[in-house]
């Protein structure tokens, strides 16, 4: 080696070495200020540092450019775009490095930090923080048909066989019903089937629209056990060919039936006497959600209810800096709180009959997804790609976290199209706790 490669050489790893040492003494200060439980760290040339205790996870850092995003006041959309390149990592607990996210964001540096940062900024490589976004203006305007279709197919038409690997059998990507926090997910899903089925209080014979139906676990349940017609309609193509597979498969298209369709563009004389929807009231948008209960209104036949489940935005917390999920899980998802939702669904006429909060539930449910997802990481980046695998597993870690605080909220809202004045509905809730799928069976 001449002498000026060597020169360069030996610089190099002088400054890799001072990198590392800086980066480390302010972690650990981080760490020892929350009086958390410490973690370690594993930088890109493989050198770790090690706490006395086994830690609950490793941030592995694979660039040394990750440390500006890091250090220079983060934000949930940056730290995830990092970790999405890859150039961040987490081995172990992906919830207890969650602590860590929260506290940079909130990182006010001592006098003496700001030296050991700026001597830090001075050392590292530019970061690429250029990212391409996935809807724009030439998918139209926010919340047209057009562009809900171009969101709505971003994140559920992604591949019907990455969702299998870690959704339960019946493939219902909504939040199961826990009567155990040790219920298997499986358990969980039906449970929340049956739930939903007699909140509803489905009758043999009756007319049931499920708006946002997924890949038709729903409506197959209700007809099978519950003796319903049951008209499922989504704007994803992939999910209604799949349930479609699925209504044949069982012998149930004399019972069910899908159909792609913006809940929009349901016309026509047909009325229901019960209509759902699970799950696809985030895509909904603030501004739409007069059209959506106005529609829901029209459809359903006078006596007849309504069960609208939804997340729904707390109506005190704000988020600090831009959203990773709004950018590239849900692109023009819409949470919105429940006073907003229920004021324009009484605008319309519903009379709201219930009102039960399930946050708790979604928190158990997305720790199996996360599970699963992990379990099966090979077949899902196969699938998807590892951009996409890490994109996901980030996103429900970070929702379990989000709803376990109280951040956001999944609530089921019974709503009533009275008749007269009449609900025709029972003076008390108790037969909603009778009945399970299991005691029919036997």
């Amino acid at each position: 080696m001449e002498g000026g490669d060597m020169l360069s050489s030996v610089l190099r790893s002088a400054n890799s070495h001072l990198i590392r040492y800086l980066a480390a003494a302010l972690l650990r200060e981080l760490a020892e200020e929350e009086a958390g439980p410490a973690f370690s760290v594993r930088f890109w040339d493989g050198s770790c540092t090690e706490p006395r205790h086994p830690p609950p996870f490793t941030l592995v850092l694979h660039d040394p450019s990750a440390l500006r995003v890091l250090f220079d006041a983060p934000d949930e959309l940056t730290l995830g775009e990092c970790f999405m390149r890859g150039h961040i990592d987490v081995e172990g607990d992906l919830q207890a490095a969650f602590a860590l996210a929260e506290r940079l964001m909130t990182y006010q540096p001592s006098a003496t930090q700001q030296a050991i940062l700026h001597r830090l900024a001075a050392c590292l490589p530019e970061e690429n923080t250029e990212m391409q976004g996935h809807l724009g203006e030439g998918d139209g305007a926010l919340h047209s048909r057009e562009r809900d279709r171009a969101a709505i197919a971003y994140h559920y038409d992604v591949s019907n066989e990455f969702y299998r690997l870690w959704l339960d059998r019946s493939m219902l990507y909504s939040a199961g019903y826990f009567e155990r926090t040790d219920d298997t997910l499986e358990a969980a899903q039906l449970h929340k089937l049956d739930y939903l089925c007699r909140k509803l209080r489905l009758q043999p014979g009756e007319k049931l629209l499920d708006i946002g139906c997924g890949w038709g676990g729903l409506i197959l349940h209700a007809a099978s056990h519950y003796g319903v017609e049951a008209c499922g309609v989504t704007v994803s193509v992939r999910q209604a060919e799949l349930a479609q597979e699925r209504i044949e498969a069982a012998g149930m298209s004399s019972r069910c039936a899908v159909r792609i369709c913006d809940y929009r563009d349901l016309e026509g004389a047909e009325r229901y006497d019960k209509i759902c929807s699970i799950g696809m009231f985030e895509h909904v948008g603030e501004p739409m959600l007069g059209s959506y209960f106005e529609q829901a209104w029209r459809m359903l036949r006078p006596g007849g209810v309504f069960l609208n489940s939804g997340i729904a935005a707390s109506a005190t917390y704000r988020r600090p800096g831009a959203s990773f999920i709004d950018e590239y899980v849900f692109p023009d998802g819409d949470l919105v709180p429940l006073y907003s939702a229920l004021q324009q669904a009484e605008r319309c006429g519903f009379e709201v009959r219930d009102v039960e909060e399930l946050r708790e539930h979604y928190a158990l449910t997305l720790d199996r997804w996360v599970e699963a997802l992990e379990r099966h990481s090979d077949e899902a980046k196969r699938h998807t790609g590892d951009m996409t695998y890490r994109i996901w597993r980030l996103y429900m870690a970070a929702a379990a976290r989000a709803f376990r605080q109280g951040r956001i909220h999944l609530y089921h809202t019974l709503l009533s199209k009275p008749e007269a004045g009449e609900c025709h509905l029972p003076l008390t809730r108790t037969d909603w706790y009778e009945d399970t799928v299991q005691a029919r069976a036997a």
